[in-house]
């Protein structure tokens, strides 16, 4: 079983989003669609489709030892039984980290069913051995002690940058604690069967060439995987793909700078005839079309390395 869940008019085109390991919609992509420019942003244009993880959504039941652990390619298999259940032809794409990895993969398989990715964070290459180690480390953790302070540690420094983690001297953001608080939630047996999967991907990196959908990819300066972003960025075609690095951020840019994807999802999108509605854009506001430079809607700036960007206001 898969849980979606479905947000605005369904006759618009479908915005597909795939969470990281141990989150949902909620989790996950709160911070963003709850930014009300960005959320209004991407209502106006798109019916947002949030599939979890099997076993991830709310209120979930532990999956049945019987039941088969899945791949990634049968988590993205899954994906495209989502959009064919829905009656969805080509998608828009966003995913965090695991769910980038499940997503791209989805991309390479079904190539006709994807108009463009938005990857945060993204894996693409097999896991390091530090990181299988480490994987493995926490599948032991999740089967004999569930989801103890050990693992939730483990995951937090995964998603967050040091700073919104805490320290001695200063106490956690409030995005770690509700997280933490969220994390309590999963079902140990089932982010052990997603860990798992991802545990046992494989290399994208040589199809990535050949991957002609644009790439919009987000990634966190202090992510443990930002070198596996900028490994992706130098493997997809620069005719399509644009990378924007997010200054004093983690992995889930989505919830800890949600702020620093406004601009770039607007350029991106513009790409594909998308916009934001004129009668909700103040003369204040960064979407005002008189703060867009033209050649950053060029094809051209598709190639183009953006530079890191910093939305924190003391």
């Amino acid at each position: 079983m898969v849980s979606v869940a479905v947000f605005g008019d369904q006759d618009k085109p479908a915005l597909v989003t795939y969470p990281d390991l141990a989150l949902n919609h909620i989790s996950c992509f709160q911070g963003l669609f709850f930014s009300p420019e960005v959320n209004s942003f991407l209502l106006h244009n798109f019916c947002i489709y949030h599939i979890s993880p099997p076993g991830h959504e709310v209120g979930a039941a532990p999956i049945g030892s019987d039941d088969l652990m899945p791949s990634v390619d049968d988590l993205a298999d899954q994906v495209l039984e989502v959009l064919n259940f829905f009656g969805l032809g080509a998608v828009m794409c966003m995913g965090v980290t695991a769910g980038a990895y499940v997503l791209t993969l989805f991309a390479m398989k079904y190539r006709q069913r994807v108009l463009g990715l938005i990857l945060v964070s993204p894996l693409c290459r097999a896991p390091s051995w530090t990181e299988w180690l480490l994987n493995k480390v926490m599948s032991n953790l999740l089967y004999f002690y569930g989801m103890c302070g050990v693992v939730k540690e483990l995951l937090l420094k995964r998603y967050f940058s040091q700073e919104v983690r805490g320290s001695v001297e200063e106490s956690e953001s409030d995005i770690v604690q509700a997280c933490r608080r969220l994390l309590d939630e999963r079902q140990s047996i089932n982010v052990q069967q997603f860990l798992e999967a991802m545990n046992g991907r494989r290399d994208l990196s040589e199809g990535l060439r050949k991957l002609h959908c644009r790439s919009l990819i987000f990634v966190g300066e202090n992510s443990p995987f930002h070198s596996e972003a900028l490994h992706m960025t130098s493997k997809l075609d620069r005719r399509y793909s644009a990378l924007v690095e997010v200054q004093a951020c983690g992995s889930i840019v989505t919830e800890e700078q949600p702020h620093a994807m406004l601009i770039p999802l607007e350029y991106f999108l513009m790409g594909f005839g998308l916009y934001r509605s004129t009668l909700s854009v103040s003369r204040r506001s960064p979407l005002s079309p008189t703060c867009i430079s033209p050649e950053l809607l060029s094809p051209e700036s598709m190639g183009l390395k953006l530079k890191p960007i910093k939305t924190r206001i003391s």
